[in-house]
């Protein structure tokens, strides 16, 4: 079987690569400016919005299944449009697929939402990456839509580089002690997508730790993992700054997790100490 990664050079989409060739599975990736480091994939260039490049890529490769982990911003062709292009595609082409989204789809009213919860987005980001989920789903209802939260890794992500950077004193900023989110490893995250799609599984699926922190608090124990000085990370209100979104969201994982093996993993489980990861993530 052949898994094709969209957004194969991002975070998450190493980690998915990293984890589907250690299963050995055939794996080809695709990226937007450059392709990552991987050399076990095939790298194939893609613009999402570019319908006939994108079937040339599926015709090409002819996956079995389909991880889209692409990430972009709030421009509506691209994070709206494009994954529902690409699940007319994957149906098209008979492959299987999952679409990873965010929980920036709610508004933080409810502050606890399973996967019954209907989408409130209250962004332009937050609105496309809802109107992508209703679309995937309506062209490819056998897909699976998987909602996840802010992904942390051993050091390689950007949540993570962010604390390095304020404790050192190269960027400006603060952590926000109102902002909470439930933050997931993303060994985790990948190796639950890859089970998700190994499954029967279809709709949406919540993959989120089951710690909720706020983003000064994870700032404090990635500091404290990484030996630096928690104590210089400056901290703020999101809701005295003029950053639109949510404050308090709390993807609620467990009937997800009840179908997995593998382990969702809480921030304060993960950053505590070292990180073992799931079986066969190191």
């Amino acid at each position: 079987m052949t898994t094709l990664i969209i957004g194969g050079s991002g975070f998450l989409g190493a980690e998915l690569i990293r984890q589907a060739t250690t299963a050995e599975q055939a794996t080809a990736a695709t990226y937007a400016t450059r392709p990552g480091d991987a050399a076990q994939a095939l790298w194939y260039p893609l613009d999402l919005r570019d319908a006939s490049r994108l079937d040339a890529v599926m015709s090409e490769v002819r996956p079995r299944l389909v991880i889209n982990a692409s990430s972009s911003g709030a421009d509506w062709a691209v994070t709206a449009q494009s994954p529902i292009r690409l699940a007319m595609t994957a149906a098209r082409h008979g492959a299987r697929l999952v679409h990873v989204s965010s929980d920036a789809v709610f508004s933080g009213s409810r502050v606890h939402y399973d996967e019954s919860s209907l989408p409130d987005p209250v962004t332009p980001y937050g609105a496309a990456k809802a109107a992508a989920e209703t679309g995937v789903l309506a062209v490819h209802p056998e897909a699976v839509v998987a909602r996840t939260s802010l992904i942390i890794g051993d050091g390689g992500s950007v949540h993570e580089r962010l604390v390095h950077e304020l404790a050192a004193g190269t960027r400006d900023g603060a952590l926000f002690t109102d902002d909470i989110r439930c933050p997931v490893h993303v060994a985790d995250l990948a190796a639950a997508l890859l089970e998700l799609a190994s499954g029967n599984s279809s709709g949406i699926h919540h993959v989120a730790g089951p710690d909720a922190v706020s983003r000064h608090e994870l700032g404090i124990l990635i500091a404290r993992r990484d030996g630096l000085d928690a104590s210089t990370l400056p901290t703020g209100l999101r809701s005295d700054s003029p950053l639109p979104g949510a404050l308090d969201v709390r993807l609620d994982s467990r009937e997800t997790q009840r179908k997995l093996s593998t382990p969702l993993r809480g921030a304060r489980a993960v950053l505590h100490g070292a990180i073992s990861g799931p079986p066969g993530a190191n």
